[in-house]
């Protein structure tokens, strides 16, 4: 949440998007870039996942009984197992993660994926002609959504960010009235303390938490470019993040409730319907035959909440940068979706799992939790939190308090440098299912990490080199903001003084 705050005002006051807000401090723009190109590759392949989703509505509906219901269709293989058959539920259940062979999970890998037809990551192939389809009609909706910035994805919002609760809300209602949906809800508030212990844990919790906030994307930074400048970014912060946890909260027992009814069905435990395989989201499709509309409501609300993703984020950022983007922002925003829709095409084709998962990795993984990092610190140690609290108060009239500004200087720097080192210490050679992915896709990926985070020190390598002084000069000029270089010609440099980093 101060990490969300901070990003929402540093957007209001100085009106930039994610790379020019760094005049406040010029020495950190390349964290500008950095989020920009992240926002960028999470661009390439969260279009892909909405694909799917608009894959599934269009098969929903093109037969009477649901293609991922039964074993008769030409795409199943002779292993496929109905779940509704209880002499093989049980078994199918328990050795899911392994042979996947219930009707859902080979309607996902076999026939949307067709994962079955390729070997590896080596083995990409073509893109599919059907899932190509749909990811034209999502970049073309997404154009539309932005070509003419907030005039427009202002209106769409209003879509993308209710729609979803209509579809929770339904889901949530049909889930508790089944039954065995107690077990599922006591499990899920079942909570196991010890994993707290785990380093993993704090880690997807961050990535997890930044996902869902949308902090470091530079997405905050270039919607509240557009706030009137008065406006009071910090009730935005409160309630924002806070109906973000508590939806987060009550899907969790919109899922286990159907988690629970499953479980009761087939007479197995939760954790053994409750993995982490990507088809769960297709398992549960498997007791909903009678409810067809449940079925077309879960894509259909996937599909409102990633409509804009970070695009906002690239484009306002690089516009605001570059004069000439933003005169042609229209042929600008077209380049982009056609860009993204041209290397999106390696995550639909028969390996584009393997392309699509080594990338949601390495991607924004530890990449993002960087940049968030070297974004608090040129905030809350170059720019100066004392700095920053009065052009708060300048906004809204009073200043943030002591909490706030704790948790900018010292609790948010240290918990996100810390969950950094751990990430890249605990790395583990990247799999899908039980599939190794070979070393060489493990240094392209990390190559795709490094390419965003290597754009901060180069950026401040580049910085010194092109600024005319003494060092000591150039070092002034790139941590002083832009409005106050005047002050650097008088020698009256701020943060050359011990009392501009002990301040809070």
């Amino acid at each position: 949440m101060p990490l969300f705050y901070m990003e929402l005002a540093l957007g209001q006051y100085n009106r930039e998007g994610a790379a020019t807000v760094w005049k406040i401090c010029p020495l950190f723009k390349g964290v500008g870039y950095a989020v920009i190109l992240i926002a960028l590759y999470v661009g390439f392949y969260y279009n892909v996942i909405i694909a799917w989703s608009l894959y599934y509505l269009f098969a929903s509906f093109t037969t009477e009984e649901l293609p991922w219901t039964k074993c008769s269709n030409s795409w199943n293989s002779r292993n496929c197992t109905d779940p509704r058959n209880p002499n093989s539920s049980n078994l199918v259940f328990r050795s899911y993660s392994k042979y996947k062979v219930t009707p859902a999970a080979e309607f996902y890998e076999r026939r949307v994926l067709h994962l079955h037809e390729s070997h590896g990551i080596h083995d990409v192939g073509l893109p599919r002609w059907q899932l190509t389809l749909c990811l034209l009609v999502v970049v073309i909706v997404l154009f539309f959504s932005l070509w003419k910035g907030v005039k427009t994805s202002g209106k769409v919002v209003w879509i993308t960010a209710t729609l979803p609760y209509v579809v929770l809300s339904v889901l949530l209602i049909h889930g508790l009235t089944l039954p065995g949906a107690y077990d599922g809800i006591k499990a899920y508030l079942n909570i196991d303390f010890r994993r707290l212990k785990e380093p993993t844990v704090w880690i997807d919790a961050a990535t997890q938490i930044f996902y869902s906030l949308g902090a470091g994307f530079g997405v905050l930074i270039a919607f509240a470019s557009y706030n009137k400048f008065e406006n009071n970014c910090y009730r935005d912060a409160l309630m924002t993040s806070t109906i973000n946890c508590v939806t987060s909260f009550i899907s969790g027992f919109a899922i286990f409730s159907i988690l629970g009814y499953m479980a009761h069905e087939y007479k197995v435990e939760i954790q053994d319907v409750a993995t982490e395989e990507t088809a769960n989201y297709q398992r549960l499709k498997d007791k909903q035959q009678k409810m067809s509309c449940c079925s077309r409501e879960r894509p259909v609300a996937t599909l409102a909440l990633g409509l804009m993703g970070g695009m906002e984020a690239v484009i306002t950022g690089l516009a605001d940068d570059f004069r000439i983007l933003k005169m042609h922002r229209k042929l600008f925003t077209l380049g982009i979706c056609i860009s993204t829709f041209l290397l999106a095409l390696f995550c639909i084709t028969n390996g584009g799992i393997y392309v699509l998962t080594l990338l949601d990795t390495f991607a924004a993984g530890t990449s993002i939790l960087f940049a968030v990092l070297m974004e608090a610190i040129g905030v809350s140690w170059f720019y100066g939190v004392d700095r920053f609290s009065e052009d708060i108060q300048e906004m809204m009239g009073f200043k943030p308090g002591l909490y706030w500004r704790l948790c900018w200087k010292f609790v948010s720097p240290a918990f996100l440098l810390f969950v950094v080192i751990v990430s890249i210490i605990n790395f583990k050679p990247l799999t899908y299912d039980e599939y190794v992915f070979p070393l060489w896709a493990n240094a392209i990926g990390w190559v795709v990490a490094s390419s965003s985070m290597i754009l901060v020190p180069a950026y401040i390598v580049y910085k010194l080199l092109t600024i005319r002084g003494t060092f000591k000069q150039r070092i002034a000029y790139c941590i002083t903001p832009e409005n106050e270089h005047h002050l650097v010609k008088q020698g009256n440099v701020r943060q050359f003084k011990l009392q501009h980093w002990l301040t809070i």
